[in-house]
């Protein structure tokens, strides 16, 4: 098995990769949180920069919202603002339709290994604790069922 170093381009290949799969896959939120603590390390690092604000394609309720706009080598990501954000940011407006990050090929098996060994982050982390129903209390009529 390749390993592959953690360099600021293979890091933004990952990204590219597992960001691309996390849009498609049925359970995305391992990978979306794959995607956020990289770049919050990479942020903390120097090796990334925000550019500013977009407006967002899929706003939530229909209202408008804005996304952070990153730049990490050649690739731009996008993620949730702060309020610290909307204080020192340009806002960029719309998003631009005729960039595209550079398409690339990366197994996504390789990209998760990348960055679970960058971020020190595992599959573990982003399993939601399952939600038991406790029959031995009180019913919302007042009986208790066993």
């Amino acid at each position: 098995m390749e390993t592959v170093e953690c360099t600021v381009e293979n890091l933004s290949v990952a990204l590219f990769t597992v960001n691309r799969h996390a849009k498609t896959a049925l359970n995305p939120s391992y990978l979306y949180l794959l995607k956020k603590k990289t770049i919050e390390k990479m942020l903390e690092e120097g090796k990334a920069k925000k550019v500013g604000l977009h407006f967002s394609r899929n706003p939530k309720y229909s209202q408008q919202k804005s996304d952070v706009l990153v730049a990490i080598g050649a690739y731009y990501f996008h993620i949730p603002p702060t309020k610290e954000d909307f204080k020192h940011l340009p806002h960029l407006g719309t998003l631009d339709d005729s960039y595209r990050n550079p398409v690339v090929k990366m197994p996504l098996s390789q990209a998760k290994r990348l960055l679970q060994a960058y971020t020190g982050i595992s599959p573990e982390d982003a399993e939601p604790k399952a939600k038991r129903y406790d029959w031995a209390r009180p019913h919302r009529f007042g009986k208790t069922f066993r």
